[in-house]
């Protein structure tokens, strides 16, 4: 790090730029990763800023760097793929930002797939055998959990981690499932796994930190494993500060840093740049924020303390399904499913979520099924033991 301090001086300063979360222990989470960064870069002034939700707003984090004088800001989005978030609304903030004020900010590339993350990832994974020693990689089934979003490139990129986890472990399968906007699901995908004859199910949520996506995966695995008593559902802890991937955010700063040529986002499979079978309408759209209205609101959960505890989404899901269930087809029952729980994270539409929902939302694998009345109990149960 020596000859990486001795290129900078107190005009310039470190931004990570988190999306935000309701949830406390996020947010807490997030904070304990930028104290690591900071703790790498001791002589940089390092800042955090949230997208939505949380404050300080990417604005506010902003700010408090122009009062300190600071006239260059590396700014690193701390996302694991780049999506929507990554390519247009904090892009489109920083923008903004530096046209009103003269700072010149340098965007940095999101965290991606490299061999630090694969390492990070297999290390939670490893984590599992450590403490089941009785658990054998060839006789288990991986099945990895992404965020799942509009952008095919970002989805893709978590079936390649899943690929990457079986082969250097040594596992006997693996399988990728999101939790939400694209498919295949957590519950339906877990339901069609499990006929695959195994009787160990490793499960790793893909994610950052927590959160109620991260408490949806865990409830919607209970329900499938009350249907299949014969197999073992083991949770594998989510990314969170592992070192591999501070040493991530490290590699993504050095880039830019050391003028090394890299800090690129990949071109040659994004929706907006490049002719993608099914996605033709979207090339050349507008990448605009979609965030400005919600920025710094700094709103968090009550339900959450600190964890988040899913009792929102629970009561959300029973008040669906027992109001005109009849009515829903499956297309909208999904749609409402994921509203309420975008919500939970949001308070508000976000329209691009949906505008590129896929066109075979039918997908056997896709929408959530209507819950069966036993199915319905054992969300009561949950409520009552929230």
């Amino acid at each position: 790090m020596d000859n990486l301090d001795s290129k900078l001086n107190n005009q310039i300063a470190i931004l990570i730029c988190g999306h935000g979360s309701r949830n406390k222990l996020a947010i807490t989470e997030f904070q304990e990763l930028t104290k690591l960064i900071q703790k790498r870069y001791p002589n940089i002034l390092v800042e955090y800023g949230f997208l939505e939700f949380a404050k300080p707003s990417l604005v506010d984090a902003l700010d408090n760097l122009r009062d300190h004088s600071i006239k260059k800001i590396i700014a690193i989005p701390a996302m694991l793929f780049a999506a929507g978030h990554v390519k247009n609304d904090i892009p489109s903030l920083l923008m903004n930002y530096s046209s009103k004020t003269g700072i010149e900010i340098i965007y940095g590339r999101e965290l991606g797939i490299n061999n630090l993350m694969i390492s990070a990832a297999c290390e939670r994974v490893k984590d599992v055998f450590k403490q089941n020693n009785t658990l054998k990689p060839e006789e288990s089934l991986l099945v990895v959990v992404g965020r799942g979003s509009s952008d095919p490139d970002a989805n893709s990129n978590v079936s390649k981690i899943t690929r990457m986890i079986v082969e250097g472990i040594g596992l006997g399968w693996g399988e990728t499932v999101f939790s939400g906007v694209t498919f295949p699901l957590v519950e339906p995908g877990l339901k069609n796994v499990v006929r695959l004859g195994y009787n160990n199910i490793i499960i790793f949520p893909y994610f950052l930190f927590s959160g109620v996506l991260v408490t949806r995966i865990k409830r919607q695995s209970d329900l499938v494993s009350i249907d299949n008593p014969h197999i073992s559902f083991i949770h594998a802890k989510y990314l969170s500060s592992q070192s591999y991937v501070v040493d991530t955010f490290v590699e993504r700063i050095e880039e830019i840093l050391n003028n090394e040529g890299k800090n690129f986002m990949n071109c040659s499979t994004c929706k907006y740049r490049s002719n993608l079978f099914g996605f033709e309408k979207e090339v050349g759209l507008v990448q605009e924020s979609h965030h400005d209205h919600v920025e710094g609101l700094g709103i968090s959960c009550d339900l959450c303390d600190p964890e988040c505890n899913g009792a929102c989404e629970i009561q959300s899901q029973i008040s669906t399904h027992n109001h005109e269930q009849s009515k829903l087809v499956e297309d909208d029952y999904q749609e409402i499913e994921h509203e309420e729980v975008h919500q939970h994270d949001h308070n508000h539409p976000h329209h691009h979520h949906h505008d590129s929902i896929y066109p075979n939302s039918k997908h056997p694998l896709g929408p959530v099924t209507l819950r069966s009345p036993k199915e319905d109990q054992i969300l009561r149960k949950s409520i009552e033991n929230s």
